[in-house]
């Protein structure tokens, strides 16, 4: 699917995969942070103040770690103050691209045809991924950071002057330590861990990874099955950080990237907690199954040869959800 080498784009990307067949996943080369004074972040240097307008924002619908940042910039009301591009579902030789498509929404930047020019223009030398999200500033012309991890710690408090839900913060200080704890587990075992099922290229690696995935999926149903959500008594960073793989884990990793020893709806606690968050006001704007399903069965020739996208399962993502009693019985 493509790799930059020194500014160049390459349409083959050498392999992501060690010698025991593990796959791996490089770390985003952009780490600058948007502040709400400009001073710098914990990584990076220092220029990005927080500003309605300054600052674009690409994604792809189909993409998990995009789809955070979509959900904090809908809960936190930054839809005025960011703007967002929109690349096409299918993901080829030429990488992520702006292709005419009812759902794709064109660079007002450059003008671009491809993501990968987005990266060109930030730096002409770059070597790497080309990925989304990508934060880009207008003022300067660069890109900001492509981390969705930080992107949404930004989103969280550094725009609260021009939010409309300030009052929101999803990553409150008391709950930090706690709250960084599941997200290591759930980062390494679950949102890359169907990663590391799908993409595996032994069967040792293939057992490892799915082994891990489950086990982690077992401790998830043991506790929420005792608490409404995964740290303290409301939302965290936690909770949407676990959410987009979750949304995406029947209609697609659970066949498409052979993670198939059970089903989400085979767990009662995750299953009703995956509709509860889907059912949070806003969040629905954000999700586009169709996009979802057809990138991963379309894009993924060397798991889906054939790009045949299938027809179900039927997910019921409205259905009532029993999460408010857990609440209120705790």
């Amino acid at each position: 699917m493509g790799v930059m080498i020194e500014g160049v784009w390459h349409a083959v990307e050498p392999a992501r995969n060690d010698a025991d067949g593990k796959f791996n996943n490089p770390e985003t080369a952009f780490r600058n942070w948007i502040t709400a004074d400009g001073s710098p972040g914990p990584t990076g240097v220092g220029g990005f103040k927080a500003a309605p307008g300054r600052y674009h924002l690409y994604i792809c619908h189909a993409c998990p770690w995009a789809h955070r940042t979509m959900i904090y910039r809908a809960l936190k009301g930054l839809e005025e103050a960011i703007s967002v591009s929109v690349v096409h579902w299918y993901k080829g030789d030429d990488g992520w691209t702006f292709k005419p498509d009812d759902e794709v929404v064109p660079d007002p930047v450059l003008g671009a045809d491809y993501l990968h020019q987005i990266y060109a223009a930030a730096d002409a030398n770059f070597t790497g991924r080309v990925s989304v999200p990508v934060l880009w500033d207008l003022e300067t012309g660069t890109i900001v950071n492509n981390e969705s991890s930080e992107i949404i710690r930004m989103f969280n408090s550094a725009f609260d002057a021009f939010a409309e839900h300030p009052e929101r913060d999803y990553y409150p200080a008391p709950l930090r330590d706690e709250i960084d704890a599941v997200n290591d587990r759930v980062f390494n075992t679950v949102n890359i861990g169907v990663y590391k099922s799908g993409f595996a290229r032994s069967q040792a690696a293939y057992d490892e990874a799915v082994t891990n995935l489950f086990d982690t999926f077992d401790w998830l149903e043991a506790r929420l099955s005792n608490q409404r959500y995964l740290v303290g008594d409301q939302i965290t960073e936690a909770d949407w950080r676990l959410f987009t793989t979750l949304l995406r884990f029947d209609p697609v990793y659970h066949g498409h990237f052979k993670c198939n020893i059970r089903r989400l709806i085979d767990y009662p606690s995750l299953w009703n907690y995956t509709r509860d968050l889907y059912q949070v006001p806003g969040v629905d704007s954000t999700i586009n199954n169709p996009q979802i399903k057809i990138h991963y069965y379309g894009s993924h020739e060397t798991v889906n040869p054939t790009g045949i996208v299938p027809v179900g399962p039927t997910i019921d993502f409205l259905a009532p959800h029993n999460r408010a009693d857990i609440k209120d019985a705790a």
